[in-house]
């Protein structure tokens, strides 16, 4: 079956309770679990489609944004709507103090970073508080897009004091194999989970629409003395990781 006669409204339309829109979305969505519109593959133009179901373009261009914000479908600028191809969703414990490149590692996927920001700043009044930072002192901070099996993963900011990472130029993989090095690795971490929507910004680098389902990480990472090593906050993509925890019963 092609997409036209899948889309022939005599065969969905007005069966499911929603609006139009919603129903064409659904329609649309079971063309592609079906593999009717396999990845990569495009939607017909706004007009074909309109033709087809015989409904406004205004109510198929909507059908289609909800795609797009789901990240079921991404318009290329002069090209058209394309089925995206599905992302191989990771599952990162949060039981275990590890670096992205370790567990990627471990997954056998290959990472790369595209660094975005990498050197030694003037420390912002969250950097001071958080890491314990004199008047006068300045502070590491790499700021990078990590991609693994080269798709887009996750943005990473991370600070740290100067006499734990001196030379942020020095980290061209992984944070935690340099600061192993240097005896600095930490040793335990405290980290806060939220939800939120990709910012436009953020949503371009990592591949998404605007708006997406996102994860918001920040983490403060501890040395085995106790003092504050690393203040991280990273996003990652919704659509791509499930954080697990492993609970045991108190007694």
């Amino acid at each position: 079956m092609n997409i036209s006669d899948f889309l022939d409204p005599q065969e969905w339309l007005g069966r499911r309770s929603g609006p139009r829109y919603v129903q064409l979305r659904r329609r649309i969505e079971e063309a592609i679990e079906k593999g009717i519109l396999p990845p990569d593959s495009s939607l017909p133009p706004e007009r074909e489609v309109a033709e087809i179901t015989e409904l406004s373009r205004v109510t198929v261009r909507k059908a289609i944004q909800e795609l797009v914000k789901l990240g079921v479908v991404e318009q290329r600028q002069g090209s058209g709507t394309f089925v995206r191809a599905p992302v191989a969703r990771v599952e990162q414990s949060l039981s275990h103090l590890t670096s992205f490149t370790e567990d990627m590692k471990r997954r056998g996927l290959e990472t790369t970073s595209r660094w975005l920001e990498r050197g030694v700043f003037i420390p912002s009044p969250e950097e001071v508080l958080t890491l314990g930072l004199a008047t006068g002192d300045s502070v590491a901070r790499i700021y990078r897009l990590r991609e693994a099996g080269g798709q887009p993963m996750a943005l990473e900011r991370a600070s740290l004091p100067l006499d734990i990472l001196p030379n942020p130029i020095e980290v061209s993989r992984s944070l935690y194999e340099v600061l192993e090095q240097s005896g600095n690795r930490p040793v335990r971490a405290v980290q806060k989970i939220s939800a939120v929507n990709l910012e436009p910004d953020d949503a371009e680098l990592l591949g998404v629409a605007e708006g997406t389902a996102g994860l918001s990480i920040q983490r403060i990472s501890y040395l085995d003395s106790g003092r504050v090593a690393e203040l991280t906050k990273s996003v990652y993509r919704g659509d791509a990781y499930d954080f697990v925890a492993e609970l045991r019963l108190s007694t």
